[in-house]
Formats: structure tokens, sequence, C-alpha cells
């Protein structure tokens, strides 16, 4: 009897256990950051989330442990043809996430070597097109065509390319040299446009500030010659009517007029005579009577010219003509 229950009590005991072990077989703790795939006989049948996670020991199994948070993939150095037939040596660095944990795990086999070749391939296609010019100065663009064709071409795997970075792009070391012959011709090229666009514009500043000057200097030369013709004409409007009013005096029997009027005129002209630089002469009359005595002739003459009222007016003014001495 003893020997029943003891063979009971084990028996009992061995079911515990392993129905403990069947529940720690079925109990699934998953990390945050990644997702398990669950196959039933073979076949997928869900993914389980991070944390605590239930399948039928003995019927499910985990499939697949992916990692669904962002990662990075280096994409190998390879050598690529450009448009123009340069040969150059470009590596990359590719960032990608898993969001389909079942289509990353069932639709491709092996998915980082998938999109290495995948990124690889694109690389080529994408450079081939480009010059070499293009190629070294358009990274940003090459990065941007490389991003849309290989996250277009990984959807189906559900996974999703977040960018695409170019690191190198090396060309042959004897291409180098050349580039760097052109680079400074470019430069030295530069150096006599700019040289020369300076001359040019200092020549042009330098007419155009002439042009300015010899117009300032004709509109000077205008306006000069504008105003000395209005004090000539001033002047002569001026004399025409002093001799108007000398005319008008002598008519009126005033000969005091006519002489001042020669005088002034004698005046000025012995002036003129006196101010020549080059006039190392001055004739003057033999005795400074003379002048007045011409003066006192010339209004005899002018009084016999105009006659009546001035012959008549004469005779009386002849006394008042006393302080100008008569030539004769």
């Amino acid at each position: 009897m003893d020997l029943f229950v003891s063979g009971f009590a084990a028996f009992v005991i061995v079911l515990v256990l392993l129905a403990i072990v069947i529940v720690f077989m079925g109990v699934t703790i998953v990390p945050q950051g990644y997702q398990y795939t669950v196959e039933r006989f073979g076949r997928y049948t869900k993914s389980l989330q991070p944390g605590l996670g239930l399948i039928i020991p003995f019927i499910d199994r985990i499939g697949t442990k992916v990692n669904m948070m962002e990662q990075v993939l280096d994409i190998p150095t390879q050598e690529v043809i450009s448009r123009d037939n340069a040969m150059v040596q470009v590596d990359g660095i590719l960032f990608f996430q898993v969001l389909d944990a079942a289509k990353s795990t069932y639709e491709v086999r092996d998915l980082e070597r998938a999109i290495q070749n995948l990124a690889q391939t694109n690389l080529r296609t994408v450079l081939g097109s480009m010059d070499l010019d293009a190629a070294l100065s358009q990274r940003d663009s090459i990065n941007v065509k490389l991003l849309n064709v290989i996250d277009q071409a990984s959807t189906p795997w559900g996974l999703k390319v977040t960018r695409v970075e170019i690191k190198d792009i090396t060309p042959p070391l004897d291409l180098v040299e050349a580039m760097g012959r052109q680079m400074k011709a470019e430069r030295l090229k530069r150096a006599v446009i700019l040289e020369a666009e300076g001359v040019r514009q200092s020549e042009i500043l330098k007419a155009e500030g002439e042009k300015k000057s010899a117009i300032l200097e004709a509109e000077g030369r205008r306006e000069a010659a504008f105003r000395d013709a209005e004090a000539r004409e001033r002047s002569a409007e001026a004399e025409a009517k002093a001799t108007h009013d000398v005319s008008e005096a002598i008519a009126a029997g005033d000969i005091q007029s006519i002489n001042y009027f020669v005088a002034q005129k004698y005046t000025e002209a012995m002036k003129e005579i006196g101010m020549a630089r080059n006039s190392k002469v001055v004739l003057m009359p033999m005795e400074a009577s003379a002048l007045v005595g011409s003066l006192g002739g010339i209004g005899a003459i002018a009084q016999e010219v105009f006659g009546g009222t001035g012959g008549k007016s004469s005779s009386g003014n002849r006394s008042t003509t006393g302080s100008v001495p008569n030539s004769e």
C-alpha cells in the first residue's frame, strides 16, 4: 500500500513538473524593439509584440526574432563608371527600419544582403547616368534618387529605407591630378577675367568722368558766353542811352555833356593803354590842355551842327563853359 501511495505521489509530482514546464514553454517574453514570428506546424500565424507572449507548446514555435529598430547598413566600396567614362570608387551607408516582421521574414531571404545588393545596383545606375563633375557636386541629389529607388523596391519586404548617404566618391589618382590642374587653370582664368573687368570698369569710369567734365566745361562756356553777350547787350543799351542823352543835351544847348562824353571815352582809352602788359611805352598828349582844347573844339563843332536853339543856347552857355579851357 505504501509503495502504491509513494508511486502515485511521484506521478503527481511529475505531472506537476510537466505542467510547469509546459506552461513555461508557452510563455515567451519579447524585449522592446523586437517582434517574434510564431509558426504553427511550419506556417506563420502571428507576431508577438514586445512584452509577455503566449504560444501553444509543441504546436506553435518561435520562427524569427526580428529587430524592429532602425538599423544601419554599409554599402561596400565599388567601382562605378560615370557617363563621361570616368571610373570612380564609391561607398555609402543606408538606414532602414522593419515595419512588418512577417514580410521581412518570409518575403525575402537574407534581408540585409538583399538590401545591400539592391543599394549597390542602384548606386551604379544613378552614378552611371551622371557626369563626374555632377556626381562630385550633387551628392544630395544622388542621395535622394537612391532613397526613392531603394525604398520603393524594398517596400514588399516590409521595411522602410529612411536615409541613404554617399560617403566617398574617389576618382583615380591621375584624374585627381588632372582635376587639380583644371581647377588651377580655371582660377587663373577667373583671375585674369576679373583683372580685365576691373581695367574695363576703370576705363569706363574714367571716360564717364572726362565726359561729364567736358559737358560741365561746355556748359560753363555757354553760360559765360551767354552772360558776356548779355553784358555786351546791356553795355550797348547803356551806350546808346548815354549817346541819346548826350545828343538830347547837345540839342538842348548843353555843351558840357558832349565834353564830358568825349572826355570819358578818352580816359577809358588811356586806361586800357596803360593796363596793357606788353606796352612799355605809353603815348600821351603833348599837353594835358590839348585834351580840354579838343573837347572845346568838339563842343563848338556840335554847336554848329545842331545850330538853332543850340546856337542860341550856346551863346548863352559860352559864359558857363568858361571853366573848360578853349583850344583857341
